[in-house]
């Protein structure tokens, strides 16, 4: 299960770093995917109670 989600977060990061040009674009591009797991985590939390 570690192996799959290390895997896809560095999947998630090569696009990322082919999608941008700047370390800027980097920046933003990783505060939206920061964004997604923040939310996800917070689903997650919600669900449970």
């Amino acid at each position: 299960m570690k192996k799959t989600i290390l895997a896809g977060i560095c999947l998630v990061l090569a696009v990322a770093c082919i999608g941008c040009n700047t370390i800027k674009g980097f920046g933003e591009d990783l505060g939206t995917v920061g964004g997604w797991v923040v939310k996800g985590s917070d689903n997650v939390q919600e669900a449970g109670k």
